[in-house]
């Protein structure tokens, strides 16, 4: 990637579009003088300056996982607590506590992007305490592990050499060591989890748990030389003496073989001989005791918006039929004579559209990335200074890994964002969608938005690290669709592949709400999207299982991506000629992911203060 440009200007220019945003009436202070009312703003932003920072520290002596994906080492031989019942009522008391803080500063008397700050602050603490209601909680913590985001899919991923805990120090490798005391005690602790539910009848479906016993298998069958976790003794940095070397190995190899192989031999018998028969058979929440209750905050929660099932799902079979039209198009253009779902399974079978090795896949992604690269500056002012690179997925997760995913890297670019492409099943593998899937994960999609946030050293460390899904998914979608503003997506089956993409976000919001509040069966939702779509079965199997696992998060995606592409449809037709695409990107971009409610306050005000310049 290119370096960073005109971080400083984009900030400067943010700064003076923000207007006023408080709801209520004019007060006196905007009448006086701007000496009398200059002093205490100051002090109020002061405050609130302050409040962000507390929390912030706070925060990651709680979480140390989180201070290790930001780069910050100070915690790094801590893995943390994150199931207990100490650990909730830690951050249910640090979160009214915040909200008291917050709630004494009045947000009238803060500028215009302070109050952008307050607002989200504001929003996310709500919600987070609204997630750790005795009601809510009930029904999440006694699950404590699926095959999407359970501790065993991404810890040892951590640990690995290539993920993002460093190893470039002794102190490095030491502090893995640590970290993975830790990591045990969670394993075993969620087994305590998993019998309250099954206690209290709230329990994972079967299909999940079978998933979880599948990978647990998998990291056991590997054994302790070819373990994930022994990855970071292939290259040990030259400062680490060879006695030190020899010690660690030895360290390493007795911590997978007497704590992290034990650890899941337990908590795979447990699932196998006792947790499975309690599962339930029902896949979605609708089957599980207060799961309509559960998928109405998971509605909120994933979408920032107030929205019902009934509502994303009308919106989900809208948006499929209108990208089906656009899909028709693209058959007709080809001169493809048979039906749609033919076409569909034209592209799932035809070999020119298969690649012959994982290496030409690669090859290809990277062909893609040079190729954005060399216009992205047309369609932004800031370019990220963490470089991104190219890797396929890991082995031992490939299998219920999704096509592509992003992991990010660190704010001053010591380690990379990495774009992860899934190469398991090759032969169901498709290029169609090879350009759409980069511009989602890669750039401008996740690594822009993600890199942006966390380099912007002026915003608070919540915003420049934290997020929602609505918007952080929402933006990569609509990434996708500025392919053709930068000479991507001329081939009509590249367009193609981008209107599959953009089916299976719309299919998403058919589905998931298909699965979580009308019962549908697993099999009826991967039919549905076989017969919408040209994705793969492998694909749609694994789809399917992901909205299973973590159900509402797949309905971000489209909710987003239309809240945005709505904002810039407006800003277009409203500023007219005063519109440039970059400055509206600076706007969406460079104050972190908002809640949606909050992003369109914002594109509104910068809309009027345009208008009226």
């Amino acid at each position: 990637m290119t370096a960073r440009l005109l971080l400083a200007a984009s900030l400067a220019a943010l700064t003076a579009a923000c207007t006023a945003a408080d709801t209520g009436p004019a007060t006196a202070a905007v009448a006086a003088p701007p000496a009398a009312v200059a002093a205490p703003q100051a002090d109020h932003a002061a405050q609130l300056k302050t409040l962000f920072a507390e929390s912030d520290e706070a925060n990651l002596q709680r979480n140390p996982i989180s201070a290790l994906f930001r780069g910050d080492l100070r915690y790094a031989d801590r893995f943390g607590d994150y199931i207990s019942d100490d650990y909730f009522a830690a951050e249910i008391a640090a979160s009214q506590a915040d909200l008291a803080r917050l709630n004494a500063i009045p947000r009238a008397a803060l500028s215009a992007q302070d109050q952008v700050a307050y607002d989200v602050f504001k929003w996310q603490t709500e919600l987070g305490l609204r997630g750790m209601s005795p009601e809510i909680m009930a029904l999440t913590v006694v699950r404590p592990i699926d095959h999407f985001f359970g501790f065993h899919t991404f810890f040892p991923d951590i640990s690995s050499g290539e993920g993002a805990a460093p190893f470039k120090t002794l102190a490095d490798y030491e502090n893995n060591l640590k970290r993975i005391d830790g990591y045990v005690t969670i394993l075993d602790r969620s087994i305590g989890r998993f019998r309250e539910g099954m206690a209290s009848g709230v329990v994972q479906p079967r299909l999940v748990v079978d998933n979880v016993i599948g990978q647990l298998d998998t990291q056991i069958g590997m054994g302790v030389a070819d373990s994930v976790f022994m990855g970071p003794l292939k290259k040990f940095p030259a400062e680490i003496s060879a006695a030190d070397q020899a010690r660690l190995r030895s360290d390493y190899a007795a911590a997978v073989k007497d704590k992290i192989l034990p650890a899941y031999v337990r908590l795979r018998d447990f699932l196998k001989k006792e947790y499975r028969p309690a599962a339930r058979e029902g896949v979605g929440l609708a089957h599980m005791k207060g799961g309509d209750t559960l998928y109405t905050f998971l509605i909120e929660q994933n979408t920032t918006l107030p929205l019902t099932a009934d509502e994303v799902h009308a919106t989900g079979l809208r948006e499929v039929e209108r990208i089906k039209g656009e899909m028709e198009k693209v058959k007709t253009q080809v001169g493809y004579k048979g039906t749609l779902p033919q076409f569909f399974e034209h592209l799932r079978t035809d070999p020119k559209f298969k690649v012959a090795t994982k290496q030409e896949l690669t090859d290809g992604y990277y062909a893609i990335g040079k190729k954005v690269d060399l216009r992205i500056g047309e369609l932004f002012s800031t370019i990220p200074k963490s470089p991104l690179e190219i890797r396929p997925v890991p082995a031992y997760r490939e299998k219920n890994d999704a096509g592509g995913s992003y992991q990010q890297g660190t704010p001053d670019g010591s380690r990379p964002g990495v774009f992860y492409f899934n190469t398991y099943d090759l032969p169901s593998r498709t290029t169609p969608g090879m350009e759409t899937l980069y511009l989602h994960e890669g750039s401008p999609g996740h690594h822009f938005q993600i890199s942006l946030a966390q380099e912007n050293e002026a915003l608070p460390s919540f915003m420049r690290f934290g997020g929602n899904t609505a918007f952080v998914e929402g933006w990569a979608l609509y990434a996708e669709t500025l392919g053709p503003r930068i000479g991507m997506l001329t081939d009509p089956y590249q367009y193609f592949g981008h209107l599959n993409d953009q089916m299976l976000r719309a299919m998403r919001l058919v589905v998931d709400t298909g699965l979580h509040s009308k019962k549908w069966t697993r099999d009826q939702a991967i039919k549905y999207m076989l017969d919408n779509s040209s994705m793969s079965r492998t694909d749609a199997v694994s789809e399917v299982e992901r909205y299973i696992a973590i159900p509402g998060q797949a309905l971000a995606y489209m909710t987003g991506r239309l809240k945005i592409q709505e904002l810039r449809d407006r800003a277009e037709r409203e500023l007219g000629p005063k519109f440039d695409i970059r400055e509206f990107h600076a706007q969406v971009l460079m104050t972190g992911a908002l809640p949606l409610a909050v992003l369109e306050a914002k594109i509104d005000r910068w809309i009027a203060e345009k208008k009226a310049g």
